[in-house]
């Protein structure tokens, strides 16, 4: 007995050195995936940004005001995944917008595409590895809200995350950020109100909302539609989660806004194509660079 048992102790110490020696590997291969990517940016450009942005679906627009500094295709640059989103540009941009140091990915990745969400929330890790503190992500989303209309802007004030994943699943690096991050404010309540300030003050009509994460791509049917509802979401999307959670385990403060695409009250549902959806946001889009340009400028 006093056999077995010593065997299965040195078996079971073998299992747990190896577990560590694996979560250990896994730390130092996302730190090192990190510095790959940062090297190869920093071998274009010695531009330190203190802001991140991410542009959604439909809203790349912002990209023209930004004095650039230089621009990478993601595909040239180590680690990234590719854009297989015909309305994604799929490009990093550095410079300056309204003053500020920017880092604005043209483009964003989601789920549906095949991508984990660690390989989905990568370039905001490398954000954080250049410099930038803060973050404003954009997204289109269909409006459950009955106050919402096609094509209102609305400021995101929490998330739900129904994709059923989260990227910080796995071992943690605690260079990186903490083991349990605090969800309590995932967005910025001073943001918030500086983004408030600024519709008010430029006449933009700017809801409150509760976005809801699920994997998609598959639109949802009146049933989910009247759950997603009642669990007191306001809008429903494809994105941004898993990049809020990944840029809250990094310190970092976000800011986020969401054009309402479509109305999906349930018993008034029509069907819908994505090109129709486009051309909706793209009436908005001017609205939404204006805004953002004003809060950059205050922030």
């Amino acid at each position: 007995m006093l056999g077995r048992k010593f065997l299965d102790d040195s078996v079971d110490r073998g299992i747990r050195l190896a577990w560590r020696l694996l979560s250990g590997r896994r730390d130092m291969e996302l730190r090192e995936h990190i510095d790959e990517a940062v090297g190869y940016i920093r071998s274009r450009t010695d531009f330190k940004p203190q802001l991140g942005v991410i542009l959604g679906t439909g809203l790349g627009g912002l990209a023209e005001h930004v004095e650039k500094e230089e621009v990478i295709p993601y595909e040239d640059i180590p680690h990234f995944p590719v854009s297989t989103v015909e309305t994604h540009a799929g490009r990093l941009i550095l410079g300056r917008l309204e003053g500020k140091k920017v880092v604005m990915m043209q483009g964003r990745f989601h789920r549906y595409e095949g991508y984990t969400l660690k390989q989905v929330t990568f370039p905001v890790r490398v954000m954080r590895a250049l410099g930038a503190k803060d973050l404003i992500v954009s997204n289109i989303a269909g409006g459950m809200n009955p106050n919402f209309r096609a094509g209102d802007i609305v400021v995101i004030v929490d998330h739900i995350n129904l994709m059923g994943d989260n990227p910080l699943i796995g071992p943690n690096d605690d260079q990186l950020g903490p083991r349990f991050p605090d969800m309590s404010e995932p967005y910025d309540r001073k943001l918030i109100a500086l983004a408030e300030d600024v519709a008010l003050e430029l006449g933009i009509k700017l809801r409150r909302g509760v976005y809801v994460a699920v994997t998609g791509p598959s639109l949802e049917t009146p049933a989910e539609y009247r759950f997603l509802r009642a669990i007191g979401a306001d809008m429903v999307g494809m994105s941004t989660v898993p990049e809020v959670i990944v840029a809250k385990h990094a310190g970092m403060r976000v800011l986020g806004f969401t054009v309402i695409s479509d109305e999906c009250f349930p018993d008034a549902l029509k069907p819908v194509h994505i090109q129709e959806l486009i051309a909706t946001v793209k009436k908005a889009e001017p609205k939404l660079v204006v805004l953002v340009r004003g809060v950059v400028a205050r922030m």
